[in-house]
């Protein structure tokens, strides 16, 4: 079996998204996703990665993904060019499924549990406008959320008060007001709603320590993002100061990256991106590597439904798993649009997709709305065999 195109998908109703199609000469088609900052992905998918994977047998997904690392190394890999490598990673995941006749969760050991965790965080879209309620009524969003039950969800407060100083200090009245909808959940609901608190690193040290002694009684499930992830010793002085568990961070990519703040024991939860962190086999490194400290793992979950359902089969696999990020705006509102999934919540747990591979399907009527944006990258590609680059300044044909 080789790989005959890399294909991508946008459409202008959906930005933050971009759906990977890699085609196969066998007729399997693999789907992959990321989110955010698309030009660069959508660049680096078709002028970086294409030309070295076409013509490969999509079945060799670690000797691929190693082949192109070694490449993108070259020019600063952890941005664009890991993004669309985790997406294009993940379109072979689901290709080997459909290909054995396999949910991801078989090919990558099996399952630990059956049910998976989930908080929702709270943004707004379409119909579903969770960030607007938190604004306006966070009692009553908690409510909302009990009704369908979702037992925890996270918000973010204190990012508004941030521009003023540029994160520099807080004051005692901005403080007041970011509290308030954490004690309209407390009023409304008790303790009957875990609240994560979501920080951006929007701040410096001084005042997430003044926001985290705030928050403190409120018995939060975790500060996320507290300070940039570039200041590891900063974050553990913090963590140190506070009896609310840390957790970080999606920004960083691969194994490599997150080593450093494990062994100086920076988080008390770690946090990763399957579809930015260069793909599902690096989710489970990763989780490996964090189990080793005993540091348990949230999975970051922004994007559409095929990101979801590798999060889905990611947590039932890996024995760490704290919790499964999910936006109800987001599956609620345009998950079937797109495809045939979506997925369900009961007593505070996700469902696992059945079928193989990812167990996701984009649905025709997708691929025919007059807002798709389409791009396809075909032909044999530069590489004859992985380890045939050589000296890359002696290729002749950039595409």
């Amino acid at each position: 079996m080789k790989i005959t195109a890399i294909e991508t998908l946008q459409w202008k109703a959906y930005p933050r998204l971009l759906t990977a199609r890699v085609h196969t000469d066998s007729g399997l088609i693999g789907l992959g996703e990321t989110a955010d900052k698309i030009p660069g992905a959508k660049a680096a998918l078709h002028g970086a990665i294409a030309p070295l994977v076409l013509g490969q047998d999509p079945l060799d997904i670690e000797g691929l993904w190693r082949f192109v690392m070694d490449n993108i190394m070259y020019h600063g890999f952890a941005g664009a060019e890991t993004r669309a490598l985790s997406a294009f990673e993940v379109a072979l995941w689901d290709i080997m499924g459909k290909h054995y006749g396999a949910p991801l969760y078989h090919l990558l050991g099996g399952k630990t549990r059956d049910e998976i965790p989930t908080y929702n965080t709270c943004i707004g879209f379409g119909a579903t406008q969770d960030y607007a309620a938190w604004h306006e009524d966070a009692g009553a969003l908690a409510q909302s959320l009990l009704d369908e039950e979702i037992h925890a969800l996270k918000i973010w407060p204190f990012d508004q008060f941030s521009e003023r100083s540029f994160g520099q200090r807080i004051t005692r009245s901005e403080i007041d007001k970011g509290l308030a909808p954490v004690k309209q959940i407390r009023e409304a609901v008790g303790d009957r709603m875990d609240i994560g608190i979501e920080c951006h690193f929007r701040w410096n040290r001084v005042s997430m320590e003044r926001i985290a002694r705030a928050l403190e009684p409120y018995d939060i499930l975790f500060l996320e993002d507290v300070l940039p992830p570039v200041y590891p010793d900063e974050i553990k002085a913090l963590s140190r100061k506070t009896s609310i568990p840390i957790i970080g961070s999606e920004l960083l990519m691969t194994r490599w990256q997150y080593r450093e703040y494990l062994e100086k024991h920076v988080w008390q939860i770690l946090m990763t991106d399957a579809v930015w962190n260069g793909g599902i086999a690096e989710t489970r490194k990763i989780a490996n590597l964090a189990e080793t400290f005993g540091v348990p793992i949230v999975l970051h979950n922004i994007a559409g439904a095929i990101c979801h359902a590798a999060c889905m089969h990611l947590a039932a696999h890996i024995p760490n798993l704290y919790y499964v990020e999910s936006v109800r705006a987001f599956y609620k509102e345009y998950f079937a649009v797109l495809t045939d999934f979506r997925p369900t919540v009961s007593d505070g747990h996700l469902d696992i997709p059945a079928g193989p591979g990812l167990g996701v399907n984009l649905r025709e009527s997708a691929l025919q709305r007059a807002d798709l944006i389409r791009a396809v990258s075909d032909g044999e590609g530069l590489a004859r065999g992985r380890r045939a680059m050589g000296d890359h300044w002696a290729v002749e044909e950039i595409r």
